[in-house]
């Protein structure tokens, strides 16, 4: 009731004592993010279920655990990625710090799971060299195999290396002369071989390591930095390594540089991948092509009667066809068994 018994109308409320219970929208909102003036480089080495484990200023002494800022919403975050990072970068046990931007990547090697996905996954960022590690025997090689991880470099903008193992089960030079034409540079580091041109070849640069698994791509991690401990597996019997790397992690060599071991994979899908992209990697041939018809697979006759790579001789043409070998195994359907 009101003032004389009346009726207590709405507007004869006081209203200064009403308490009002905020709701999620009080806080007005707004598109300014912090530009994060002060936040530092490092280089992520690791990642591991919502953790990523960086080194400040790429320093291997001045590791840290980083969490992915929430602006970053689902960026995804790789090894060998250069990050901005901020909060307690002491690294001292407990601390997190936070991933608030991804720099530009300068490199990047992708692969599909086959040639029918469209989702293409980063394996590895900032990567100069490709290390791609195949043994002689046991389980057998396969060009086709490396074929598409040179394909995957040069389009990534990687230097690819190939690293034969197992030397000690079969010769390499016939294996070696199906890549003669590519100018690639080929490694031998068995377990009785010598690894110092691979040590070499690695000091001062990041290289990838990628290689079905039990083909001793571990063992060969193992040597080049003694304190990994990278798990080791016999092969088992249908040919086939057991995968004993699951995660991707990148190790200080002892001379400088860095090495990202890769976990074993069974297939190196390339839906992603155009025949242009690999012809951008090789300068001599690029310009060619350029006077190819449009759409021109540079595959020649008779898919491409008019490519103009034909018109070559001597050692371009033998470049030429090698370059054309990787072409077909991109349009091909691939066997992993």
């Amino acid at each position: 009731m009101g003032p004389a018994g009346g009726v207590l109308n709405r507007r004869d409320w006081d209203e200064t004592d009403v308490r009002v219970r905020p709701g999620k929208g009080s806080r007005p909102r707004t598109k300014n993010r912090p530009d994060h003036a002060d936040a530092q480089t490092a280089m992520v080495v690791s990642v591991d279920r919502g953790r990523w484990g960086c080194v400040l200023g790429g320093d291997p002494d001045q590791p840290l655990v980083c969490m992915r800022a929430r602006e970053l919403g689902r960026t995804p975050i790789v090894v060998g990625d250069s990050v901005a990072v901020v909060g307690d970068l002491s690294g001292a046990p407990g601390t997190l710090a936070r991933i608030v931007r991804v720099d530009e990547r300068r490199t990047v090697l992708r692969r599909t799971a086959d040639d029918t996905d469209p989702y293409e996954r980063i394996v590895v960022a900032n990567a100069e060299q490709l290390l791609i590690v195949t043994a002689l025997a046991d389980p057998p090689p396969r060009t086709g195999f490396v074929e598409r991880a040179l394909i995957a470099a040069y389009a990534g903008g990687l230097e690819p290396i190939l690293c034969l193992t197992k030397s000690d089960l079969a010769d390499p030079e016939e294996f070696v002369a199906a890549f003669a034409d590519l100018d690639l540079q080929v490694l031998v580091a068995g377990r009785q071989d010598p690894i110092d041109e691979a040590r070499e070849l690695l000091a001062g640069h990041v290289t990838a390591l990628i290689g079905h698994s039990g083909v001793g791509k571990s063992t060969l991690v193992n040597r080049l930095v003694p304190e990994a401990n990278r798990a080791t597996a016999e092969v088992s019997g249908v040919g086939k390594g057991r995968h004993t790397s699951t995660q991707s992690v990148a190790l200080w060599l002892p001379a400088g540089g860095w090495v990202i071991d890769t976990p074993g994979i069974r297939s190196f899908g390339l839906a992603h991948i155009e025949p242009d992209d690999v012809m951008g990697a090789f300068e001599d041939l690029a310009t060619v092509v350029d006077e190819c018809p449009r759409g021109c697979t540079h595959l020649g006759p008779p898919a491409d009667p008019e490519c103009a790579l034909d018109g070559l001789t001597g050692t371009a043409h033998r470049r030429a066809e090698a370059v054309r070998g990787l072409l077909a195994d991109l349009a091909s359907t691939p066997d992993w068994a």
